[in-house]
């Protein structure tokens, strides 16, 4: 019995990607070229739309493609130590992202409360 397979439209739905993002991620290494079906159409599996979304998510957290594609090599060669190196590495760039965009959003937060007492009449206005 064989998988269920995907077009690449399919496979951009599924992924958010467009069209041409996947045949560039195809082209540079990013992922694998899929098998082809009738006519030479990409034909992705489960497997690969799987794949796709987890390079989706590194590139969310702004790993840089370089960064990815070592990886992908590295998880290719089964090289786990450095698959290890590599996400333990941007875990904590993610962890450090988190911490900054947290204080930024407490700050936003500070700047809405005292919006909110200008517009009551509570308090007078101030600095940025």
């Amino acid at each position: 019995m064989t998988g269920q397979t995907f077009t690449i439209a399919e496979a951009a739905e599924m992924t958010g990607l467009s069209l041409d993002t996947l045949r560039y991620y195809e082209k540079i290494g990013l992922i694998a070229s899929p098998k082809r079906g009738a006519g030479g159409q990409r034909m992705y599996s489960s497997e690969d739309v799987g794949k796709i979304q987890f390079v989706t998510y590194l590139k969310r957290t702004n790993m840089p493609l370089k960064k990815i594609l070592a990886y992908v090599q590295s998880y290719n060669k089964q090289d786990e130590d450095s698959c290890y190196a590599l996400l333990d590495e941007h875990r904590a760039s993610i962890e450090c992202q988190l911490t900054e965009l947290n204080t930024t959003l407490q700050l936003i937060k500070y700047k809405l409360e005292h919006f909110q007492e200008i517009k009551d009449g509570t308090t007078k206005g101030g600095t940025l």
